[in-house]
C-alpha cells in the first residue's frame, strides 16, 4: 500500500511539474558555430519563446564533425524538456548514410518537436551552356550521357545527393566535380570551367541577379511562396523534391506533454511578424505543423536518402 501511495505521489508531482513547464531556463544545443543558419534561427525563435514563457532559451554552440558532436551531446541529455537542440537535414537524414558510423540514431535517439523551416537549393549554369531551363538541361544530359558537369561543395553532401536524386528521377547521368567548399563554385561556373553548380539560392542569387550565371531551377517541389518567379525542377521532373530543413528535437523519452507545449510555443513564435519577416528574407519557408508532421518528414527523408545512397553506389566515408 505504501509503495502504491509513493508511486502515485511521484506521478502526481511529475504531472504537476509538466503542467507548470518550464520552471527554469531551457538549454538549446546548436551543433554549429555562431552565425550559422541553425544558430540564427535558434536565437531568433528563442527570444520570442522567452518573452511568452518567462524562462530563457539559452543557446549553447557545440560545433564539430558536421554537427555530430552537438547531436551526440543532446542524445545523452536528460529527457526532461530542459535540453533541446536544433537538427537539420544534413546531420539527421544524410550523414547516417554517408558516414561509416555516427554517434547517434536519428530515428531512435530523439523526439521531434517542431519542423521550423525548409530551404531550397539552386542549380546555376555557365552562360555559354546549350540549355536554358530544367527541361532543356535534362534533354541535353540524356542526349549526351555523362558529359554534363556539376560542381558541389563535397562528395556525399546534401547538394550532391540532391542532384543525384534529380538525375535518378530524370533518367540522366552527369560528372560530379566536388569542391572543398562552396565559395569558388559560382566563380568557376561563371568562367565556364564547369557547366553547373548547386548551392543555397540565397548564396547564389547575387551572381544570378548580376547575370554572371544562369539560373536553371530550384529544388523546391512547388513554387516558392515569396518568389513564385523561380523555376522549379518538379515542372520538368514530376515529383522531384530535395529540400533542406531545420527542426527542434529533444532526447528520446521527453514527455509528450512537454513536446506539445514546446511545439505550440515555437510555432507561435515563428508566426510573429518580426520572426517571419527575417526567416523569409533568409530564403526560408516557414513550417508550423504538429510534432508528428516533423516525425513523418524525418522518417521519410531518412529512408529516401538511404535508398539513394545505395542506388548510386556511394561508399560511406
Amino acid at each position: 500500500m505504501l509503495r502504491t501511495i509513493a508511486a502515485l505521489a511521484v506521478l502526481l508531482l511529475s504531472t504537476l511539474a509538466q503542467a507548470q513547464y518550464p520552471t527554469k531556463p531551457i538549454r538549446v544545443i546548436v551543433p554549429y558555430p555562431p552565425g550559422d543558419a541553425a544558430d540564427i534561427l535558434a536565437r531568433l525563435i528563442g527570444a520570442k519563446v522567452t518573452e511568452r514563457v518567462g524562462q530563457s532559451m539559452v543557446v549553447e554552440n557545440r560545433a564539430g564533425a558536421s554537427g555530430q558532436i552537438g547531436m551526440a551531446l543532446l542524445r545523452d541529455a536528460p529527457a526532461d524538456g530542459y535540453t533541446i537542440g536544433v537538427g537539420q537535414g544534413g546531420n539527421m537524414v544524410v550523414a547516417p548514410h554517408t558516414y561509416k558510423s555516427i554517434p547517434y540514431d536519428p530515428l531512435k535517439d530523439f523526439a521531434p518537436i517542431a519542423l521550423l523551416a525548409t530551404n531550397y537549393l539552386a542549380v546555376i549554369a555557365s552562360p555559354n551552356v546549350p540549355f536554358h531551363n530544367a527541361a532543356e538541361m535534362v534533354a541535353w544530359a540524356k542526349a549526351n550521357p555523362g558529359k554534363l558537369t556539376l560542381a558541389t561543395n563535397g562528395e556525399g553532401g546534401f547538394p550532391h545527393l540532391a542532384f543525384e536524386n534529380l538525375a535518378a528521377m530524370g533518367g540522366f547521368t552527369f560528372q560530379h566535380v566536388p569542391y572543398k567548399g562552396a565559395s569558388q563554385i559560382a566563380t568557376d561556373v561563371a568562367g565556364g570551367q564547369v557547366q553547373l553548380g548547386i548551392g543555397a539560392y540565397t548564396s547564389l542569387s547575387p551572381q544570378i541577379t548580376a547575370g554572371r550565371v544562369r539560373l536553371i531551377a530550384v529544388t523546391n517541389p512547388v513554387k516558392v511562396p515569396n518568389k513564385p518567379e523561380l523555376p522549379i525542377f518538379a515542372d520538368a521532373v514530376p515529383g522531384y523534391d530535395s529540400r533542406g530543413w531545420f527542426g527542434y528535437v529533444a532526447p528520446a523519452g521527453t514527455p509528450p506533454e512537454v513536446v506539445n507545449k514546446l511545439n505550440d510555443e515555437i510555432n507561435r513564435a515563428m508566426k510573429h511578424p518580426d520572426v517571419a519577416e527575417k526567416m523569409v528574407a533568409a530564403g526560408l519557408i516557414i513550417v508550423t505543423e504538429p510534432s508528428k508532421y516533423f516525425a513523418d518528414v524525418l522518417k521519410s527523408d531518412y529512408e529516401k536518402y538511404g535508398a539513394l545512397v545505395k542506388a548510386i553506389g556511394f561508399t560511406p566515408q
